[in-house]
């Protein structure tokens, strides 16, 4: 902040204060009101008056309080020290804070995002006289156990190295490399500002053809996620987005987790502060907390700066994607943000649209998917982020206007079932409304990876639980003893894939995760009971004696008996299968 007054506060209605007097500043600048210094941002400029949009709780702030200019937009700090730290919505350092002021943080009270005391251990791989530009790699820094950090050249600036520290330690503030630039010696150190509206540049976007592994079964097999996809899980109030979430950032194969808390209620978000530490990385056998960033701004805290929280998160995002790292980022829940939008808008008297959301509500939805994407970055690696987007329509009705607008702009769309919710059944994703774009995007990936036929089984499966549906009206009608047997073993099938496959437990050492070879081995299971139970009723077997082979309960439990390590107990209940089959058509031939 240099501290230039850049007008005096007119009116002051809430998070929004007009201020008249404007002299040099610039729109979406980063500005401070008052003597307690609230941060802000400038939205609105006409003539000598200006709107800003605070960040903090304005009252106290007077018209004729003084208004400072910082020559800058609202922009995060990016360097090493920023995993495993908690955030709020313009990226302050809560644990910090409450340390600098107690259990409530006082107005006005700021810190850096990246700690000044800490000393980072820089090891130099660019040399003296290479001529570099943005986005390259100056040296790497050891961040946690498992991410290296590569300290990056701005996407701004190009330049010759006239200089560069030889290996040892520094605080991300000093100087590490002199550049010769255009506009004369440019010094960089360890760290560097970016704007959090401005997305961060890339050489090309690639090919989504690669699958986020999620271990869900539900999800790899039926509704696939590609990396650098975009995805939307609605559902209402209790039907599992927050735990659907926490599975996916606990289990998915991404290197780096980005969790957005965005106005979820403060209990919401004390338990995932809580337990996110304690949770243990599946493949290093460390705290979660070694590969994630989480950013807590919930429903009470200031209602702007929730609607910063979404951008300070994709800007991080994109920060480890430009290092190489593939990152998924949780956004819980965008609803939220939407409502952030519409009482901003409504305090500046905007034209309200659909539901009194502003206008371009569309539009910022967009720009905000659109920064996910499979990259090759300016240094040629490639990186990805992945969009994860919690949606919490009012009653559940996924026809509110976020919900119908996010539906446009993403790609895969997860939508969560009330009556299974109810009925205990989780992950609580509904086979009928949800849907993925990427199925033949990364259906090569899978035929390559795993030993079974994916899209193929897929499908099968899909096409049977669309005339299990069309069944059910039937049973509801004249129940299903009216069904002849062929029909029966439809629903009696989609029964025990459901059971058996789509529901899973989280708190099950072996049925919490899945790979992708177990996933379409159990699938191939439950289809060659389809196919030989199917050919058993056409040679005369009723569906009682299929239902009553001991195999079917081997089979329901196989999701919760058979190690992900050791598959071969598959081999050997689909030969039981098998061999139960023959003896059964052998009693009919």
């Amino acid at each position: 902040m240099d501290g230039r007054i850049i007008g005096k506060v007119k009116r002051v209605n809430g998070p929004v204060i007009e201020v008249s007097g404007i002299t040099d500043a610039m729109m979406m600048e980063l500005v401070h009101i008052g003597e307690a210094h609230l941060i802000g941002e400038l939205i609105k400029l006409a003539g000598d008056q200006a709107t800003i949009q605070v960040y903090e709780d304005t009252t106290g702030i007077a018209p004729g309080d003084n208004v400072y200019g910082s020559g800058m937009p609202l922009s995060v700090e990016l360097g090493p020290g920023l995993i495993g730290t908690i955030y709020d919505g313009i990226q302050r350092p809560l644990e910090a804070l409450k340390e600098m002021s107690g259990e409530y943080i006082e107005k006005g009270i700021t810190l850096p995002g990246l700690s000044r005391d800490k000393l980072w251990t820089f090891i130099p791989t660019a040399v003296e006289g290479a001529e570099v530009s943005g986005g390259l790699v100056l040296g790497t820094v050891k961040e946690t156990e498992r991410v290296v950090h590569k300290v990056l050249v701005p996407p701004d600036v190009n330049g010759t190295i006239l200089s560069i520290v030889p290996e040892g330690e520094y605080h991300v503030t000093d100087p590490v490399v002199v550049l010769s630039t255009s506009d004369g010696e440019k010094e960089l150190s360890l760290r560097h500002y970016w704007s959090i509206r401005k997305p961060r540049p890339v050489k090309t976007r690639k090919p989504l053809n690669i699958p986020l592994i999620t271990g869900q079964r539900v999800i790899d097999t039926l509704f696939p996620l590609a990396k650098g996809g975009t995805v939307a899980i609605p559902g209402g109030f209790g039907t599992g987005k927050t735990m659907t979430q926490h599975a996916i950032a606990k289990w998915c194969d991404a290197d780096i987790i980005v969790y957005i808390g965005c106005g979820e209620r403060g209990n919401e978000m004390t338990d995932v502060l809580q337990e996110f530490p304690h949770l243990v990385d599946p493949r290093t056998g460390m705290s979660l907390m070694e590969r994630t960033i989480l950013i807590a701004n919930t429903s009470n805290m200031p209602v702007s700066a929730r609607e910063a929280s979404i951008y300070t998160g994709v800007t991080l995002a994109e920060y480890y994607r430009d290092q190489g790292y593939h990152v998924a980022i949780m956004a819980d829940s965008t609803s939220r943000w939407a409502e952030a939008l519409r009482e901003l808008s409504g305090r500046m008297e905007e034209m309200p649209a659909e539901e009194g959301f502003p206008a371009y509500l569309p539009t910022r939805i967009a720009e905000f998917y659109e920064r996910a994407g499979y990259m090759e970055t300016l240094a040629g690696e490639e990186g990805s982020v992945t969009i994860i987007g919690a949606v919490s329509p009012p009653g559940g009705d996924f026809s509110e206007p976020v919900t119908q607008h996010t539906k446009r702009f993403v790609r895969c769309f997860w939508g969560l079932d009330r009556q299974l919710a109810n009925a205990r059944h989780y992950p609580a994703i509904g086979w009928l409304e949800s849907y993925s774009e990427y199925l033949d995007d990364v259906a090569p990936w899978w035929e390559q990876n795993t030993s079974a036929p994916w899209s193929k089984a897929r499908a099968e499966i899909m096409e049977l639980l669309q005339k299990e549906v069309r069944l059910q009206q039937v049973v509801k009608l004249v129940g299903p003893d009216a069904l002849p047997d062929s029909q029966r073993f439809i629903l009696e099938v989609c029964t025990l894939f459901k059971n058996a496959f789509l529901q899973q437990n989280a708190f099950d050492d072996i049925d919490r995760y899945s790979t992708t070879e177990k996933q379409v081995r159990m699938l191939q299971v439950i289809l060659t009971y389809w196919h030989r139970g199917a050919e058993a009723i056409k040679r005369g077997a009723t569906i009682v004696k299929l239902r009553h082979l001991k195999v079917i309960q081997d089979i329901a439990r196989m999701k919760l008996n058979i190690p992900n390590e050791d598959l071969s107990g598959l081999d050997k209940l689909e030969a039981r299968l098998e061999r139960a089959m023959d003896q059964l058509e052998s009693i009919y031939e």
